[in-house]
């Protein structure tokens, strides 16, 4: 027998709701922070090629480089808080990723329960004269149980791999940043 998305959607039951709910926020999680996390919203490369130089400064406004380095220009004396505020702007890159990770934990935990209500309800269909399902019922039953835990395993496994990329990403900007932010203290106390 084919099933359709709807009878598999139909036997995760009401868990349903929270696996799409899940689903529906990791998606905008990655979507909204591949966008924020995109060079040119983070450390442009012309404005970074300029504080490399020592040229003036041109370009890349309202980005997180530019707010370091206003911040900078405005606390000239005080390296710690420059530094400090740097990763303050690398903790706001981070935002919204530690969700992925309860996502991609609490997805297949939802999913796993939604099968064993299902098998619990199949199970409860057992003839009490006989002692044996109905053998088509009981294999389609067991079947459509088992579609909660594909739906939350297909949420956790996007989610894992967005978290990861993302978390990587991030990295490797705090990285570059902690290389500019000595080019930005230099250029402050001039």
């Amino acid at each position: 027998m084919q099933y359709t998305l709807i009878d598999v959607f139909k036997g995760a039951g009401l868990l349903i709701i929270p696996l799409g709910i899940c689903s529906a926020v990791a998606v905008f999680i990655i979507c909204e922070r591949a966008y924020a996390l995109r060079r040119l919203a983070v450390i442009p490369q012309d404005l970074a090629d300029a504080l490399i130089a020592g040229r003036p400064l041109m370009g890349g406004k309202h980005t997180v480089l530019s707010r370091i380095v206003d911040f900078a220009e405005q606390h000239p004396s005080d390296e710690g808080a420059v530094k400090a505020f740097a990763r303050l702007e690398v903790n706001r890159m981070q935002r919204g990723v530690p969700y992925l990770d309860v996502i991609y934990a609490a997805a297949p935990l939802i999913g796993l329960s939604g099968t064993v209500t299902g098998l619990l309800k199949v199970f409860s269909q057992i003839s009490p004269d006989t002692g044996l399902p109905d053998p088509v019922l009981f294999t389609q039953g067991v079947a459509l149980a088992l579609s909660a835990t594909v739906i939350g395993l297909s949420i956790a496994i996007p989610s894992l791999v967005g978290a990861g990329y993302l978390s990587r990403k991030v990295d490797n900007y705090a990285a570059e940043l902690e290389v500019l932010i000595e080019r930005i203290l230099q250029r402050a106390r001039k």
